[in-house]
């Protein structure tokens, strides 16, 4: 899934002082990245570095297998222009979702294409279990490289629920199982598996960081980001940076109370997450089992999921009113592990239960489906490695004027 071209009005400012080549050469790659195949002369005028420092910066860049050539541009005045894209093969990146019914582990590449994929489901999430998938998993799809890439694998990222010992009787596991989650700690025990480093972030958090580097057409500067999964959670990206908090768990959304018949009050993880639905498929005694299978291919019942649309649209409407009387955002995005079918209409009804409700004083955001799908949080995960290793932060990309 490679990222597609958008615009920017100009980058942060480069140095052309000795010692930040690093810094210059992220600026580089996070521009290609996020607007394609550039010329060295518009790089030059993006950034406010001088032709010579952009030259210099790119041929390491190439020599290093990091960027590649395009065709040349003619028909112009002088030379021909050789636009520079990112190389797939420069470096590749694996992306660890740890779910509470299913585990993920994916291989990209350097532009954001899925070289592999393996898909596991389970009960629960048990430490070990998790940390044999992911050896198995890396060893499997590594084997999908030439053997000269290997080395090129950057590192590793995981996208977990935090305090997932919290959630034992929620999920039919074991108390004392789940409870090694508050002792074992999965990063650093992968880590020294591997030869290359791991990084780590709460899963939601992930799916929305996802959303900002891969996301296609163009993304909105400030936006809340649902992404429903077992349950459904949230992230939050602003000023073109994904913000997480003091504590990574910024945009917690699927805590925000909604009110519920007879006076009540609910948390929008009651209506708005795939656990409903599984619990309601059971209560009919019908499997469930396809639940946490690639989405597309569900088999549940529709009188089902209409109840569950219905209950969930509404809980939705209620979340981002609230939110929105805190955090002034252009946009929300609703994403989930869902058909996209389904991610359509919960997107088109919420949006009408939303211009029902009395939101005065508050500027309605814009509520949009989400680009990446059910596989936002794998990707997300493999984000990890690649921003921490290869891009700037993208609000240095943005004009902030």
């Amino acid at each position: 899934m490679a990222p597609q071209k958008r615009q920017i009005a100009h980058a942060v400012r480069g140095s052309n002082q000795s010692g930040m080549r690093a810094h210059n050469e992220r600026l580089v790659l996070s521009l290609l990245r996020s607007n394609g195949p550039m010329a060295k002369a518009e790089i030059a005028r993006a950034t406010g570095l001088s032709a010579q420092t952009i030259s210099v910066i790119m041929r390491g860049l190439e020599e290093d297998g990091l960027l590649a050539r395009g065709e040349p541009i003619r028909g112009r005045v002088g030379q021909p222009s050789i636009p520079m894209r990112l190389a797939p093969d420069g470096a590749y990146f694996f992306g660890l979702k740890v779910g509470r019914r299913s585990v993920d582990l994916i291989l990209i590449d350097f532009t954001g294409t899925v070289l592999g994929r393996l898909h596991q489901t389970h009960p629960w999430p048990s430490p070990d279990g998790i940390i044999r998938f992911a050896r198995r998993a890396v060893e499997v799809l590594t084997a999908k490289l030439p053997p000269d890439r290997a080395g090129r694998i950057a590192g590793l990222g995981i996208a977990i629920p935090f305090r997932l010992w919290d959630w034992a009787i929620s999920i039919g596991a074991p108390a004392a199982e789940m409870l090694q989650w508050q002792t074992r700690d999965i990063q650093q025990e992968l880590a020294a598996c591997f030869g290359f480093p791991v990084y780590q972030c709460n899963d939601a958090s992930a799916a929305c960081g996802a959303e900002l580097v891969f996301g296609t057409g163009e993304t909105p500067r400030d936006f809340l980001h649902f992404f429903i999964g077992y349950f459904i959670g949230g992230g939050l990206v602003l000023n073109g940076s994904l913000f997480t908090g003091r504590t990574g768990n910024a945009a917690a959304l699927g805590s925000l109370p909604i009110p519920a018949l007879g006076g009540a009050h609910l948390q929008l993880v009651d209506v708005a997450s795939l656990s409903v639905l599984e619990r309601e498929l059971r209560a009919r005694g019908e499997p469930t089992s396809s639940l946490w299978e690639p989405p597309e291919n569900w088999t549940v019942a529709c009188e089902v999921v209409e109840d569950w649309l219905r209950d969930a649209c509404t809980g939705l409407a209620y979340a981002i009113a609230a939110a929105a009387s805190v955090v002034d955002c252009e946009a929300v995005l609703i994403d989930g592990w869902i058909p996209s079918h389904l991610r359509a209409r919960l997107v088109s009804q919420t949006a009408r239960t939303l211009a029902e409700m009395d939101l005065s004083g508050i500027e309605t955001p814009d509520l949009r489906e989400g680009t990446i799908g059910p596989n936002a949080r794998s990707l997300g995960a493999a984000t990890l490695p690649l921003s921490e290793r290869y891009l700037v932060d993208l609000n240095a990309m943005l004009n902030a004027g």
